[in-house]
């Protein structure tokens, strides 16, 4: 992997603090001073690199893991931000609290379920990611710089259809840019909000959706215990059988799985 020298001094620099640290707090001889900071002038031996001839440099393995797991902290933004995850989970919350039943299905379960259906929503785009980036990198084919431009440009190609075209402008012009001839040549400053800001629209328009039947029924038992003279009783706690019967009875789970994953375009 190779990553640029700024990069390796944010990395490396910790290390090299504690080093320093280390020899201010421990007693050392003037000897083993010396042996300390000809080590540090030579370079960490877990954290080295190599330059080639051709401008090319070759990073150790400690410090491709020490990047990798610093890159992973980015990983749940990128899952927010680059995949239908908002949309899907913002929907079933607004479905759980439309049939009121305050916990159930837990968090943990609609989080679940999210993931799994942006699994499936996202698997032709990350099949090409994978084809087209990922391994001809593992198999020497290309440079760390090609793979991550052909990775950028299919996550571009998938962020483009699913992004309604006027917050798209909103943000261009925003960003004083012109119109965009392919969808490889929008910068993804411009795309990723445009594309969350999208998703959020198109989420509370289903919710919305979702919400209208279990409203008539709350409205409907409402107005029948108000005629019956029980004003005391939930209208909330009787209006619940009723709309899980209603739910289970249109086969509502799959109608909105269903309804969710024919909304994007692959």
């Amino acid at each position: 992997m190779i990553f640029s020298r700024p990069l390796i001094i944010f990395l490396v620099s910790p290390a090299l603090l504690f080093c320093v640290a280390l020899m201010c707090i421990l007693p050392m001889t003037p000897a083993s001073a010396q042996d300390v900071l000809s080590a540090l002038s030579g370079g960490l031996p877990a954290l080295t690199s190599t330059e080639f001839g051709d401008g090319t440099t070759s990073y150790s393995l400690s410090l491709q893991v020490l990047a990798l797991m610093t890159a992973l902290t980015v990983l749940p933004s990128l899952v927010l931000g680059m995949t239908s995850f908002t949309r899907i989970i913002i929907v079933l919350s607004i479905l759980r609290q439309a049939m009121g039943t305050q916990q159930t299905p837990p968090n943990q379960v609609l989080i679940a379920i999210a993931l799994f259906l942006s699994f499936f929503i996202m698997a032709p785009t990350l099949t090409e990611v994978y084809e087209k980036s990922a391994d001809p990198y593992l198999n020497g084919d290309v440079p760390a710089e090609i793979a991550l431009e052909t990775a950028s440009d299919t996550m571009k190609g998938f962020l483009v259809k699913n992004t309604r075209k006027a917050d798209l402008k909103m943000f261009a012009d925003m960003a004083n840019q012109g119109s965009f001839e392919t969808p490889e040549s929008v910068p993804l400053t411009i795309l990723l909000p445009a594309f969350i800001t999208s998703e959020l629209k198109t989420a509370f328009q289903i919710g919305f959706l979702l919400f209208l039947p279990f409203l008539v029924i709350d409205m409907v038992i409402a107005s029948v215990l108000m005629s019956l003279g029980m004003m005391m009783l939930s209208p909330m706690l009787v209006s619940l059988p009723f709309k899980l019967l209603l739910f289970v009875l249109v086969d509502g789970w799959a109608m909105t799985v269903g309804s969710l994953v024919a909304t994007y375009s692959a």
